[in-house]
């Protein structure tokens, strides 16, 4: 068994793809030893329970065309329920502690649509006011945990260090930058100097298509290696991160275990957003109207497959990184899509999408409009959107698409759609020609057997 290295970093957010993907990457890093992470779950302790009986050890289970390959990762050295705000709160004072990282969804940053703190959400209010009043108090938004793990570095003099967004997020660094700094200025101005002095907000793309863990993931490990995990975590062999951050304090020598350090993510994380994420989202809606349950059942269908396939033409000739970079990436997603033996779930993916659909799908929307182009395969995917919204297909869950599914159960379907339009977008329901397409794709799935 691997001994559990020194806590150097912590994650907020453990969950399997933290698992699969950061966690991975620092294992295999030649100064694995040296970097040990303390994860924090997020609002439901889950994952503590079950790891840290085990000592944050965990199978990875990666699943590729023929068969599975077995790793087991030793790089979580502790783990915690969210509720341990006295241990995170150490952790963030000692100088030791380099690197914060954060899989927390596009939700967990709590942004309003221009990219700064929504100060109106009731969890943010909440810690604001906890935080003014005593800056050790528990808090629970993400923000308001940066900024009081911030506080109690500052208080200790624990020196610089970074905080590394990993969620599927357009300049995920500087989102995180934002939120904190807004609610910095409201708890306590005189931290934004030290921030500015001494905290890096990197920013990455991150790539590793990860399913729940099944009961027989469970099973399997215990028949196959001969010892009981109770949170394995199954994963396909494909990875790919790309990052970008100064790393005053230090980081792991991910470079040196398959990541890319860049000056600019924007590209890769345009690529992964547009053609991956997006069509992932085209998929789950559309899919799961058409019945499939996976994302492997979905793109063998062929009415899905050309759907997907339209979506990717449109999204790749907008690339910064270009049509071939587009299609060699693509291509490679077919295979990636196609494994059965993965089985990512679409209810997995379907949730959020009020805040998904916005960064996955609309920047291709608007540059094919732009260019004087309908977009039907952005249009398919709003489409099948408003007919989850109606309850089509996977189960709606999604705390911000309250005026969507309101617009969306409109008995008039023009009005439905304009209304959905407007909520991703205010001058969407003008283009008559966009919203005639979009009801003729809710009428083609609708029509779909």
């Amino acid at each position: 068994m691997p001994e559990a290295p020194p806590v150097r970093m912590v994650h907020l957010g453990i969950g399997n793809f933290h698992r699969a993907h950061q966690a991975w990457y620092t294992a295999n890093a030649p100064d694995a030893a040296e970097w040990g992470i303390a994860g924090f779950t997020s609002r439901r302790p889950d994952m503590a329970e079950q790891l840290a009986p085990q000592d944050g050890l965990y199978t990875l289970i990666t699943r590729g065309g023929t068969g599975d390959d077995f790793t087991l990762i030793g790089s979580l050295a502790a783990v915690h329920p969210s509720t341990d705000h006295a241990a995170y709160l150490d952790y963030l004072r000692r100088s030791e502690v380099a690197v914060v990282t954060i899989t927390v969804t596009e939700v967990g940053y709590l942004a309003g649509s221009d990219g700064s703190l929504d100060r109106t959400n009731d969890a943010v209010q909440a810690d604001i006011a906890a935080l003014r009043d005593d800056s050790q108090a528990p808090v629970t938004s993400i923000p308001a945990k940066l900024v009081a793990g911030l506080l109690a570095r500052r208080s200790a003099e624990g020196g610089p260090i970074s905080i590394l967004s990993c969620d599927n997020l357009p300049e995920n660094g500087a989102l995180a930058a934002a939120v904190v700094r807004d609610l910095a200025a409201d708890v306590d101005n005189s931290l934004l100097g030290w921030i500015d002095q001494n905290v890096d907000f990197a920013t990455s793309m991150v790539d590793r298509i990860t399913p729940a863990t099944s009961p027989e993931d469970r099973v399997l490990v215990a028949r196959t290696q001969g010892y009981e995990d109770a949170s394995p975590v199954p994963t396909e062999p494909f990875s790919e991160w790309v990052i970008s951050g100064k790393f005053p304090a230090g980081r792991p020598a991910w470079d040196e275990s398959g990541a890319r350090i860049v000056d600019d993510v924007t590209p890769y994380e345009q690529r992964k957003l547009w053609l991956l994420n997006g069509s992932h989202s085209l998929l789950a809606y559309a899919g799961s109207i058409r019945g499939h349950a996976t994302i492997d059942e979905a793109i063998a269908d062929p009415e899905c497959r050309s759907w997907v396939e339209e979506f990717w033409t449109e999204a790749g000739r907008n690339l910064i990184l270009g049509t071939e970079a587009a299609a060699t990436y693509t291509s490679a997603l077919v295979d990636r899509f196609g494994n059965l033996r993965v089985r990512h779930q679409l209810s997995q993916i379907a949730p959020d999408g009020s805040r998904k659909l916005p960064i996955r799908i609309l920047p291709t929307l608007r540059a094919e409009r732009a260019a004087g182009r309908m977009p039907v395969g952005c249009a398919t995917a709003i489409a099948a959107w408003i007919l989850h919204l109606r309850g089509k297909g996977a189960p709606v869950k999604d705390p911000g698409a309250e005026a969507a599914s309101a617009a969306a159960a409109d008995p008039d379907l023009n009005r439905a759609v304009e209304g959905v339009l407007r909520t991703l977008d205010g001058d969407l329901p003008s283009d008559t020609d966009l919203v005639e397409t979009v009801r003729d794709r809710v009428n083609l799935l609708m029509e779909s057997p």
